[in-house]
């Protein structure tokens, strides 16, 4: 087969792209900026941006499939337009070109935060749940993630089927740009203060990318699969991670209060800009951290037949890159972006 995968040098995508090539696959990758290194077999990388119509159904032209993958990440609030842009505008863009090219297939890298989010411990969400637009409208990244599938969907013809992809929080080695695992990455340099009192779910990203070539293969049109690998609050995620790393994890734990949260954050906040530091915690992060992440992956597994990893070899090979400082894909420095 030859895809397209947009976003190819992000995390998801490069994983996903070193996936297609090794099951010999041909792929179009583009990305906003072009890889380094050589490209794997099978590869051509096109430098360009999604919201150049024209641009992608070249690229599409020829292709029986697309990976929707490209997407900025950000917990900035300032950072609502750039978010809208780039996911709502750019999904509606770069699908619509899909489609007039005659890709037949389209899937979608979407979040499971449009629907996995809750006050609620007690509560795992499913794909037909309804999303919880009062959370969601408090961050525009989840916000601009929802209106994207939205979008996505709609597209949907009978020539062009489209599927949502939802993995949870993406871990694993090979977040050049530090988009996904830079939470890990202050607990190793113990700089979280305090423990938020929510939960989360996680997933391996290299699962994640045999998940979207499960759903190109067999997902059926209009559905969302959840992926995710373990569900646990922040304070077990964080016992784990002491384990396999051997950092010890913070003992002083955040109220519930999501008020209180982010007024610690600030006040942290505050301190650290006075001492010139870096105080590793924003109100925007505190919030998310009080919140329940939890998913249930049974429909990917029982209708994709998708499987994933152990969750302590995630967190271990998680560790070990970001220690390495370097891409387990064979990049060299490691490279930071905003979010």
């Amino acid at each position: 087969m030859r895809y397209l995968v947009t976003g190819a040098t992000g995390f998801l995508g490069r994983h996903l792209v070193a996936l297609l090539s090794a099951r010999g696959h041909a792929v179009v990758a583009l990305a906003r900026k072009a890889p380094r290194g050589d490209a794997p077999p099978g590869v051509t990388a096109l430098t360009g941006d999604v919201l150049d119509g024209e641009l992608v159904r070249g690229a599409a032209e020829g292709c029986d499939g697309v990976f929707h993958c490209a997407g900025v990440v950000s917990r900035d609030p300032g950072d609502a337009e750039l978010l809208w842009r780039s996911h709502v505008l750019g999904t509606r863009t770069a699908l619509a070109a899909c489609r007039d090219a005659g890709v037949p297939r389209a899937v979608l890298a979407s979040t499971s935060g449009t629907v996995a989010v809750s006050e609620d411990g007690r509560r795992v969400s499913r794909e037909d749940d309804p999303p919880p637009l009062a959370l969601i409208q408090r961050f525009p990244y989840y916000r601009a993630k929802l209106y994207a599938e939205r979008e996505a969907l709609a597209l949907a013809t009978d020539g062009f089927l489209v599927v949502s992809v939802n993995p949870s929080l993406l871990l694993g080695p090979g977040d050049v740009y530090g988009s996904s695992t830079g939470d890990v990455r202050l607990f190793l340099e113990r700089r979280v203060p305090a423990v938020p009192s929510g939960g989360l779910s996680f997933v391996d990203a290299r699962d994640a990318a045999e998940a979207l070539l499960l759903a190109m293969e067999r997902g059926a049109r209009g559905r969302r699969y959840l992926l995710g690998a373990a569900n646990m609050t922040v304070r077990e995620f964080f016992g784990k991670l002491s384990r396999v790393s051997g950092v010890d994890a913070p003992w002083v734990g955040l109220p519930r209060s999501v008020a209180v949260a982010r007024g610690g954050a600030r006040l942290l906040g505050r301190l650290a800009d006075y001492l010139g530091r870096d105080a590793g915690v924003t109100p925007e992060s505190a919030e998310l951290g009080q919140l329940f992440w939890y998913v249930d992956p049974a429909r990917a597994m029982r209708e994709l037949g998708w499987t994933h990893r152990d969750p302590m070899t995630t967190l271990a090979d998680t560790v070990r890159d970001l220690r390495a400082g370097v891409s387990a894909l064979g990049e060299g420095a490691r490279e930071r972006r905003p979010g």
